[in-house]
């Protein structure tokens, strides 16, 4: 259970939210691959790789090892995508795409955070494009995703220029305290992933959701509360009762910081020595 509404004479707090299998039921970049299939930025075949990327996610996740190879093969692909283009595309499909997969436990927890007076961050490992959007459909104050270098003829160029994933996550919700004023003791944080370790432990509240194997073990030996989402609803559904309000000055918080980029860099150069 939530705590009540915040008392405004002490420091701000916020909610942190994983995106994929925490607030909606499956990978939001994978989700828009028939769009983009659709739109012409992918083949038949890559439309088909991204489907069964889609499977093995649901079916139990992705390691690190499955994300680091899946992170190089979409950063890959996208090379040489307009970015105005997906931009548009995933404008057109949102609502058709995204509003069936949103789990109903998921809004109502963004509803119930709001209202006591916390401020709601998505924070996902997917592209800012895919993020953004759904983060204004969420009623989020600010999102923090992955974001692609962008050339100056407003394509992707294929390099990151900064990766959302482990321990930057937690480098970025500390930022984010820093500059927002957040005390990280009395915020929140939800994820369905061990990769998400960081994340957690960098909040007072940690809640695993839908936990991967690993992550429900080291919830358990915690004591932080397991949540279990089942009801993907529409939010047009939830209209009658969601009351989050209007959040027209939505935030993407992506890059706030070269810290968090190269704590990433230094970890993925690490775990890749370790693996040689």
């Amino acid at each position: 259970m939530l705590r009540g509404v915040e008392n405004h004479s002490l420091p701000r707090a916020a909610a942190f939210f994983d995106l994929d299998k925490t607030v909606i039921a499956k990978s939001s970049t994978l989700t828009f691959s028939k769009s983009f299939y659709q739109g012409g930025l992918i083949n038949r075949r890559a439309a088909l790789r991204t489907a069964y990327a889609q499977f093995v996610f649901l079916a139990g996740g992705l390691d690190h090892d499955q994300m680091e190879r899946m992170r190089e093969y979409l950063s890959d692909l996208c090379r040489g995508w307009n970015v105005q283009q997906v931009r548009e595309i995933v404008a057109e499909t949102l609502h058709d795409l995204i509003d069936p997969i949103i789990y109903d436990e998921a809004a109502s927890l963004i509803e119930e955070h709001h209202t006591a007076g916390r401020d709601v961050v998505i924070v996902s490992t997917s592209g800012a494009e895919v993020v953004e959007p759904v983060g204004e459909l969420l009623g989020a104050d600010r999102v923090v995703a992955t974001r692609m270098v962008v050339g100056e003829d407003g394509c992707f160029t294929g390099e990151v220029e900064y990766y959302a994933y482990g321990p930057t996550k937690a480098e970025a919700i500390r930022e984010l305290a820093a500059s927002e004023g957040y005390d990280l003791e009395r915020c929140y944080a939800y994820s369905d992933s061990a990769t998400d370790l960081p994340m957690l432990r960098a909040v007072g509240h940690p809640h695993a959701v839908n936990p991967d194997r690993a992550l429900r073990r080291e919830a358990l030996a915690r004591g932080w509360p397991v949540l279990e989402f089942r009801r993907p609803v529409p939010l047009k559904k939830r209209l009658p009762t969601l009351t989050v309000p209007p959040r027209p000055a939505l935030v993407a918080a992506a890059a706030i910081g070269a810290a968090a980029a190269t704590a990433g860099l230094v970890w993925y150069t690490s775990r890749r020595r370790s693996m040689a």
